[in-house]
């Protein structure tokens, strides 16, 4: 367990309309955002990249240079910050993903650890989209590794249930990854597990004893219990426009910012100090 606390921003997400919510979206709007997420505590930005041409804000892309631009930007604003850059895909063509961490070779990459029907009911009972597969076959997930490695990026691996935990300890068993692990809980998604505090001592259990953990919970004001517990047991803390617009208290925030200081909060009423981007960079294993 480390006594810090690190917390990561979810700055964007993959397809959150802009014209709807506040997600930034630009190079000047995402390091505007990491610079409020900073200022607050969080030495980690989980990026993802969105089409830039006017209107398009809310489609996700996979362009290289997109993802240099913002990376600058956010460096920029933000000494010393880690950049932790998605990869989710859905189907069989993710060389886009794989290009971007080859060549702007992020401190932290997210590799999805498995596959999950991804589904959700609305009120009338009927499919909220059309029911979709993630898929993330181990083959996908070597791919992953394998740019990750070439990189010198550790990869975070996302878990989204109990059985995609105990994957990961496989995958290092069989030497698909060797490196510092460090685990990210994904709890709320409809399909997978859902944000219940008392999962975390049952994940804590199945994960390999060494690794880092953190919780990404999904949600509105529920969540805010199982961050509360997840810190109290010693895990690294991540929220962001990604995970939530509401507060604790039930209202609407319009920037990470306000996000990010309240879960600081939530590390501190745990007695946790918050990590310094230089001393989660030690936690982490980070290399540069």
């Amino acid at each position: 367990m480390s006594a810090k606390a690190v917390i990561t921003c979810a700055l964007n997400g993959v397809l959150t309309d802009p014209q709807q919510h506040h997600v930034p979206v630009t190079p000047d709007q995402m390091a505007r955002e990491a610079k409020a997420a900073y200022d607050a505590g969080a030495s980690v930005m989980h990026i993802h990249l969105r089409r830039q041409e006017p209107g398009q804000g809310h489609l996700p892309c996979w362009d290289v240079g997109v993802s240099r631009e913002i990376q600058e930007a956010i460096r920029q604003a933000c000494p010393g910050v880690i950049i932790n850059h998605t990869t989710g895909t859905v189907g069989p063509n993710y060389q886009g993903a794989l290009n971007c961490v080859r060549e702007t070779r992020p401190e932290l990459a997210a590799c999805n650890a498995g596959s999950l029907n991804y589904l959700k009911v609305k009120a009338d009972n009927s499919w909220a989209w059309p029911p979709m597969l993630f898929d993330n076959a181990v083959e996908k997930i070597q791919h992953y590794l394998d740019a990750m490695k070439a990189a010198g990026s550790v990869p975070e691996f996302e878990c989204f249930d109990v059985g995609i935990v105990r994957c990961v300890g496989m995958y290092q068993q069989t030497g698909m990854y060797a490196g510092p692990l460090d685990y990210n809980f994904v709890m709320g998604v409809a399909s997978g597990m859902p944000a219940d505090p008392d999962l975390l001592p049952i994940l804590l259990k199945l994960k390999s004893p060494e690794a880092q953990w953190q919780v990404t919970a999904i949600g509105r004001a529920e969540i805010w219990p199982l961050h509360q517990r997840c810190a109290e047991l010693g895990g690294h803390l991540r929220t962001g426009l990604e995970d939530t617009f509401y507060l604790a208290s039930g209202e609407k925030v319009t920037s990470n910012g306000q996000l990010i200081d309240e879960i600081a909060g939530v590390a501190r009423r745990a007695g946790r100090d918050i990590a310094t981007p230089a001393e989660a960079r030690q936690i982490f294993g980070l290399l540069r």
